[in-house]
């Protein structure tokens, strides 16, 4: 299973139906665990529910706790409540659609260079002195032990808050063309900028095809960086 929109009918948890207070539900995205998105509502008062099954292993509270941090400084949805367990997470809409909607499926350009310009606004934007959480390469290897193919950790470029899961999903955009917000910010942290950059890249393979890493790039305003590219791409690959 890949994430993506749900297809077929999607049974409603209670706990959705109860957060929803008679507003229409509609499911929006599943992940590779089984946990579920749910839109609440419709308009500017939306409001988005992830719901996770019970083993899944997913915890919601990490997120919480990164949103109330970074939504001081940023575009990210507004916690409006939790599940004690850190089965659910309710926030608040944001402006926009996300990369992958069928509008910018059809049409990438707006859609990559939302991406680049939003993914340079969201690392200037945070400050690295007042970030209490920790994504750096040394972080997310402890505890790894087959290494094989990885190499050494390049030095460092720049050190930034990274957003953690810059696959282009993540990022909203509005009609215009223009970043609206990013979301799904769970491992959000402290690292080098390259750890988000080889991703989002990555992933225009997965969302547009071919022919769309060097344009995202130039959005963001960086050159290309084979070394350090390769090494986080394999990173991801054995620790998320």
């Amino acid at each position: 299973m890949t994430a993506a929109e749900p297809r077929g009918p999607v049974e409603v948890p209670p706990i959705v139906t109860e957060l929803a207070a008679g507003r229409p539900v509609r499911p929006v995205w599943r992940n590779e665990l089984g946990g579920l998105t749910f839109q609440l509502g419709t308009g500017a008062a939306r409001r988005f529910v992830k719901w996770a099954p019970p083993g899944s292993g997913i915890d919601f509270g990490a997120e919480a706790a990164r949103l109330r941090w970074a939504v001081r400084f940023t575009a990210v949805p507004r916690v409006a409540a939790e599940g004690a367990d850190g089965s659910w997470l309710l926030t608040d809409g944001l402006p926009g659609r996300s990369a992958v909607d069928g509008r910018w499926l059809r049409d990438p350009g707006p859609a990559v260079r939302a991406i680049g310009t939003g993914l340079r606004a969201l690392h200037e934007a945070l400050p690295v002195a007042d970030c209490p959480f920790d994504w750096t390469a040394e972080r997310r290897l402890r505890g790894v032990a087959d290494r094989r193919g990885l190499g050494p950790v390049p030095p460092v470029d720049r050190l930034v808050v990274c957003h953690g899961d810059a696959c282009a999903p993540n990022t909203l955009v509005a009609d215009d063309g223009t970043c609206s917000g990013h979301v799904d910010l769970g491992t959000l942290g402290i690292a080098d900028r390259w750890s988000d950059l080889a991703v989002a890249t990555w992933s225009t393979q997965w969302n547009y095809g071919p022919g769309w890493e060097k344009p995202l790039l130039d959005a963001y305003g960086i050159a290309p960086d084979p070394e350090r590219t390769t090494f986080y791409r394999h990173l991801w690959e054995l620790t998320d």
